[in-house]
């Protein structure tokens, strides 16, 4: 994307092309939609999974294996509220996963919370508070 056109797109912007990519399946492979430089933090992982990853590389590197092993296709991603800031490069996004468990069948919805913070068109850092017990729940397994 041309760097004139990127500096303009909003946060609000970037989240609908996250929001397309989840529902893709390509946020672990589409090195266009992260800064080079973005951090991602989850501060409620679950153990053994990290809770902040510095760079596109490295987060690519992390996110393709995880996503390619975790059973479920997103279906919708469904925002229930974009709350803007004082800092025009930051919103806050609630918004809901709804997705199948490919190994049952099943299906299941989760809540999130993101803070978004978008620069040049990208996603420069995402930090995301998941409804891990729902998460645990779909998957059939029981929080930690």
């Amino acid at each position: 994307m041309p760097a004139a056109a990127s500096a303009a797109i909003a946060p609000r912007e970037v989240f609908e092309r996250l929001s397309l990519a989840l529902v893709a399946g390509t946020t672990a492979t589409d090195a266009d939609l992260w800064a080079e430089d973005v951090v991602v933090e989850t501060p409620f992982a679950p153990p053994g999974r990290p809770r902040r990853i510095e760079g596109r590389s490295a987060f690519l590197a992390f996110a393709g294996p995880s996503a390619r092993a975790l059973p479920v296709r997103f279906d919708e991603c469904r925002p229930r509220a974009v709350h803007d800031t004082a800092d025009p490069e930051v919103i806050v996004v609630e918004y809901e996963l709804a997705g199948t468990v490919t190994t049952t069948g099943r299906r299941a919805r989760a809540s999130f919370v993101g803070v978004l913070r978008a620069r040049g068109g990208r996603v420069a850092e995402w930090r995301e508070y998941q409804d891990t017990a729902a998460m645990a729940a779909a998957l059939g397994g029981h929080p930690s």
